[in-house]
């Protein structure tokens, strides 16, 4: 695997690209900002790209704009977006505009390496990944506990790992049953949550998300 980081946080940036390198993993640039990564991109053709949200000159979102455009203009190369903080329009977007692999993380997550890794692997092949913490905080309003309040605690497992980005076999090795309940518990999901049905794994998280958002209509209470 071949990957660029844009980085302010120069021990992050550098921490990051000894932690790769020791797996393997080609770093072909490492930089402070975000001005040259299209550039790179172009010309050396990574496989993902690591992107802080927040970078110079501004510190606003530079990086979420670069993510964008990568996904716009190179579809081939996945995007990891790296945040201090949750912000769900910015997980909103990255995936509304996802034409590969697209992923969303704290930058906690880069201390668990295991997870940090596999989200890198994942999204290289195509899949989205989204920060736990995405759907904790999206279920924390009385809207949202009311809908997910038709769940069960499993189907509530199930659909936290759906907004995370996994796969129905993701979440089959994740919890360990088989793949028909999987597939029973995410109808059960989408049906009492009326989340249209997609077979496109990010389109799939958007419903999700859209849902949570107030995007979509609540199930009847009565």
């Amino acid at each position: 695997m071949r990957v660029a980081i844009a980085e302010d946080s120069a021990l992050l940036r550098a921490g990051m690209a000894r932690l790769l390198a020791d797996e393997g993993i080609e770093v072909v640039a490492s930089m402070g900002d975000a001005t040259e990564i299209l550039d790179v991109v172009r010309n050396l053709q990574p496989h993902v790209v690591i992107l802080d949200v927040r970078m110079p000159p501004t510190h606003t979102d530079e990086g979420m704009r670069a993510a964008i455009e990568i996904q716009q203009n190179y579809p081939g190369t996945a995007v990891l977006l790296l945040s201090q903080y949750v912000e769900h329009k910015y997980a909103q977007e990255l995936v509304r505009n996802a034409r590969g692999g697209t992923g969303y993380l704290l930058k906690q997550r880069v201390g668990d390496f295991d997870e940090f890794l596999s989200a890198l692997h994942r999204v290289k092949s195509g899949e989205t990944v989204l920060d736990s913490d995405i759907f904790k905080q999206f279920v924390g309003s009385p809207r949202e506990q009311r809908a997910t309040d038709l769940l069960t605690p499993r189907e509530r497992q199930v659909l936290e790992l759906m907004a995370t980005g996994l796969t129905n076999n993701g979440i089959v090795n994740r919890l360990g049953i088989s793949e028909r309940a999987v597939e029973k518990h995410v109808t059960a999901i989408l049906g009492k949550l009326r989340i249209p049905n997609s077979g496109e794994n990010h389109r799939r998280v958007l419903a999700v998300l859209d849902y949570l958002r107030g995007m979509d209509r609540l199930p009847d209470s009565g």
